[in-house]
């Protein structure tokens, strides 16, 4: 003991600036990258994939061809003109379904078969009733986003209300003065003929989470991997004697084992990969078996989880090597701070400002969701996300790799070695 009072060392105005701006930094960014990301989702939509189907099949009236089907997909296309919020994606029925079922749409607007024909109907004379309205119909698709879903419901059913009103006057300007021996619900009904229904486009099971259970499965696995590449990168300095391992009021400390920094980084990685297989398997048994989430392909979402949680992990693990003390904070920004907002799950990458929208083409978090989503609500369908999450998982891997080895191997060059704690154990240390 030097004598000096342990809280004089509050007075170090080097304490207070350091913690300041790093704690003061990390807060700032949070902010920026959580708050930023969703303040307007709606002005920053740029080309939401919306599907346009027109299955009209046309009507003979008065001796004329009549198909409003495409005059409606065309009032709609002429509607967003010079617009970049909704990308409309015109095609047929099938090929509809079959992109709503890879979250490639947000929506869909569908104009029915008997669409002019119901519509025409409205026009005759019946003495008696009510006539009953054409309909066209919103499709949403929860799987692909809840707020991209939202979106993409509302302004589809605008462009329906509109189309409907264009259709209106267009039946309206054909009988001309003769509208006037309809009955009166007629002619209410003829201003504004189509009815808009919204339908689910792409149902998911009772336990999906409102199709959220991909991201925040997808969330687990990352932090998962995060944290427990933190828990191992201490106790492997521990394994190898260069830091104290503190256990409550006891002091652990092992004898020196010298190792090169890459030497370091190739225990804790070939250590990170292995308890990955028990770190998957408690993951998707927590998620699946005890809670109950719903979920096909298990051994396709076992092997993607524990791939999920190495990568991660073995990322982190390049990080807090090549960083030091400092790798946490980063490890903490790369796979949460920049992570979450741009996964694409709540909000979509279509809603975001465009620097989150380049985050979003290689942030880790963005490819992991987009597999999960693939085998939990599409199928495991290849081209519906887990292709690319495969790819970005493996070129993740490589890059970590490289980096991480690269860098420790420059640092062991330049003799820039690791000084171990001392080699002695405390009097209170314990048998480790």
């Amino acid at each position: 003991m030097n004598g000096i009072p342990p809280f004089r060392v509050l007075r170090a105005k080097r304490l207070w600036i350091t913690n300041g701006v790093i704690t003061g930094v990390l807060a700032l960014l949070f902010a920026v990258f959580y708050v930023g990301a969703n303040i307007d989702p709606a002005d920053h939509l740029t080309k939401l994939p919306v599907g346009l189907v027109d299955a009209d099949k046309g009507a003979s009236v008065g001796g004329k061809r009549v198909d409003l089907g495409a005059r409606i997909t065309e009032s709609v296309k002429k509607s967003t003109a010079g617009g970049h919020k909704i990308d409309w994606k015109v095609m047929d029925e099938k090929e509809m379904r079959e992109e709503l079922g890879k979250g490639k749409l947000f929506g869909a607007l569908v104009v029915p078969a008997d669409f002019t024909s119901s519509a025409t109907a409205l026009t005759g004379t019946a003495p008696t009733g009510t006539p009953a309205r054409p309909a066209l119909t919103v499709l949403t698709n929860q799987s692909a986003g809840s707020v991209g879903s939202g979106l993409a419901r509302t302004a589809t059913t605008q462009a329906a209300e509109k189309a409907s009103l264009q259709v209106g006057k267009e039946l309206t300007a054909r009988i001309g003065t003769t509208q006037a021996k309809l009955p009166a619900a007629a002619r209410v009904l003829l201003t504004d003929p189509a009815a808009v229904t919204v339908e689910d486009g792409h149902p998911l099971d009772s336990h999906s989470g409102l199709g959220l259970t991909a991201f925040y499965y997808a969330l687990t696995l990352v932090v998962v991997g995060m944290l427990s590449a933190n828990v191992l990168s201490g106790q492997v300095d521990h394994a190898l004697g260069y830091t104290h391992n503190d256990m409550g009021p006891l002091r652990l400390h092992r004898p020196l084992i010298r190792a090169t920094r890459v030497q370091t980084l190739a225990i804790s990685s070939t250590l990170m990969a292995g308890l990955s297989l028990l770190l998957g398997t408690l993951v998707t048994v927590g998620a699946v078996g005890v809670m109950g989430m719903d979920a096909a392909h298990l051994p396709l979402l076992w092997l993607y989880s524990v791939c999920a949680i190495a990568v991660t992990g073995i990322g982190a693990l390049t990080l807090l090597a090549v960083f030091g003390t400092p790798g946490m904070l980063v490890v903490t920004l790369v796979f949460v701070g920049m992570a979450v907002p741009t996964a694409g799950a709540t909000t979509p990458i279509e809603a975001l400002p465009g620097f989150y929208r380049f985050l979003a083409e290689f942030e880790p978090l963005r490819q992991i969701v987009g597999g999960i989503r693939s085998i939990l609500y599409y199928d495991a369908q290849g081209d519906a996300g887990l292709t690319r999450g495969w790819a970005m998982m493996a070129a993740g891997l490589v890059a970590a790799a490289l980096f991480g080895f690269g860098v420790l191997g420059w640092y062991d060059r330049k003799g820039l070695h690791r000084i171990p704690a001392e080699t002695t154990p405390d009097k209170t240390a314990v048998p480790a």
